[in-house]
């Protein structure tokens, strides 16, 4: 019990963190442009990650903030998130710049796109696209349009950074929305996207009912422009051939860029806050916390858990989705699991709601808010919800995969029973009662026969400790870690043993 409550201690110790993470203090770089790469999905690390490179700006007094972007897309939440921190630096001109290289992709779509219509700017180098911005999200049978009301909240943030920053809005409205018909008209000289209803009112404003327009982009697809299409239509300032050439438009040859690359340290809080990395972390902690909970003592798999669950959590401090609500809700869920494992005799209301909490404060760990609010929360929490219990479904089934197989391995049992070893030739032995002996009758031959020291089929003692279903009794003078079959049997009953699996002993009550 006291080796226990020195995991759970430990456990809590870990996660006392501070909840925010401070850039290290460096000297701010001098020149008027920085340039910060965006090469990969669009995350919640990738949010951390811009904020710091933004202050880091702003300290060096930059009067121009170019985002090299290369990415497919990624999560709404961080999209919106990074639009907000865009829209904000109001002492820089924004630059969305998407380049070829570098081993660039070449493209800007989806939440990638959300994030060029915040900018004051787009330039891109010839042979890039941008569009195809829909919120979608992963389904059983694949990737799967999202729901008409996030779709809806995406879109009107999408126009209303059109709006704001001088872009077509019918351009970024058929962008996200499948409805949305796009034409071609030209007037004054010049090329105009409009929508449908547009076409309409200009049909009106031009007293004629058959100005054609030349349709780019049909009901049921998604807009998808060229860097050509971009410049001609007025979406993006001008197509260029490399960095070079795009600080030469913009009278900035002969400044110096600052490149915000990523550090180790960067890289590896990606990789530690990715989906993958977080659901291994998760399934492999809750395996090894049921391990440790059904083991006496304090061994390896308490270690593992510790591990776990502190680099899960650790992720979520890095990323700031982590505060003191749901370090309190797993804490509480865990004080909740050891009163039902020691304090409470078989498994009930108790246990499932320290569970509970527990997978509770996984899910809030995964997002920047507790409750939700808008429609593109609830969807994130749907996900969330259902990336926790994809993890714990996971967890449940190697648990079983390893009730079935690691009985039989010894490895096994001197990491989770550390107690007297059968003689090497009962080592891995399964032995089971005869009819006879199961009744509490010990067959000829077991008793008096100077093995007084080998466990039998049979033996009968009473319980040193409350089994629950593991604990210690007395067998000839010697102490031994006994384990029920799941039933719960109090200090002092009296104990058979069934069999011997390796240097588990399987008792029932007498």
């Amino acid at each position: 019990m006291y080796r226990k409550l020195v995991f759970f201690a430990c456990l809590a110790l870990l996660f006392i963190t501070p909840s925010h993470i401070r850039a290290q203090s460096e000297a701010p770089s001098q020149g008027t442009v920085y340039i910060i790469p965006v090469n990969e999905e669009i995350s919640p690390f990738l949010s951390v990650y811009l904020k710091r490179s933004l202050l880091k700006a702003e300290a060096g007094e930059a009067s121009y903030v170019i985002l090299e972007l290369n990415t497919f897309g990624g999560r709404v939440d961080s999209a919106l998130e990074i639009t907000a921190l865009i829209g904000s630096a109001h002492w820089a001109k924004t630059i969305a710049y998407i380049s070829t290289g570098d081993g660039g992709t070449g493209v800007s779509w989806s939440a990638g796109a959300l994030i060029s219509f915040s900018c004051d700017a787009i330039y891109m180098d010839a042979g890039t696209s941008m569009g195809a911005a829909a919120p979608v999200y992963q389904s059983a049978e694949g990737m799967v349009m999202a729901e008409e009301k996030v779709v809806s909240a995406v879109r009107g943030q999408m126009a209303a950074l059109a709006e704001k920053n001088g872009y077509p809005p019918a351009a970024a409205l058929a962008m996200v929305d499948p409805d949305v018909e796009l034409y071609e008209v030209e007037k004054d000289g010049a090329f105009h996207l409009v929508s449908s209803e547009e076409l309409k009112a200009l049909e009106k404003e031009e007293g004629r009912e058959d100005l054609e327009g030349k349709l780019i982009s049909p009901a049921g697809k998604l807009l998808t422009l060229t860097a050509g299409e971009m410049e001609r239509y007025g979406v993006s300032s001008a197509t260029v051939s490399g960095r070079d050439s795009l600080l030469e438009l913009l009278g900035l040859s002969e400044a110096v860029p600052v490149i915000l690359e990523k550090s180790r340290a960067d890289w590896f809080v990606a990789f530690l806050s990715s989906a993958a990395v977080a659901s291994i972390l998760m399934m492999t902690g809750l395996v090894a916390l049921y391990l440790e909970v059904t083991s006496p003592g304090f061994g390896i798999p308490g270690t593992i858990a510790l591990i776990c669950f502190g680099l899960v959590f650790a992720s979520s401090v890095l990323i700031g989705n982590m505060g003191s609500l749901e370090l309190l809700l797993f804490l509480a869920g865990a004080i909740l699991l050891l009163i039902e494992v020691f304090v409470i005799p078989g498994f009930g209301i108790t246990g499932i709601s320290g569970i509970v909490l527990m997978l509770v404060a996984l899910v809030l760990s995964r997002q920047n808010f507790i409750i939700p609010e808008f429609d593109w929360q609830w969807s994130l929490f749907r996900r969330n919800l259902l990336f926790v219990s994809l993890s714990l479904a996971g967890a449940l089934s190697l648990i079983g995969g390893l009730m079935v197989a690691l009985p039989r391995s010894r490895l096994f049992g001197r990491l989770v029973l550390n107690s007297t070893s059968a003689s090497p030739g009962q080592k891995g032995r399964h032995e089971t009662l005869p009819a006879g002996e199961r009744d509490g009758i010990v067959s000829p031959g077991r008793e008096g026969s100077g093995h007084s020291t080998e466990l039998a089929p049979g033996m009968m003692s009473s319980a040193s400790t409350d089994l629950r279903p593991v604990g210690k009794a007395m067998f000839e003078g010697k102490e031994y870690i006994v384990r029920t079959e799941g039933e719960y049997i109090e200090k002092g009953e009296t104990i058979v043993v069934l069999r011997r699996e390796g240097v588990n002993v399987v008792v029932r009550r007498g």
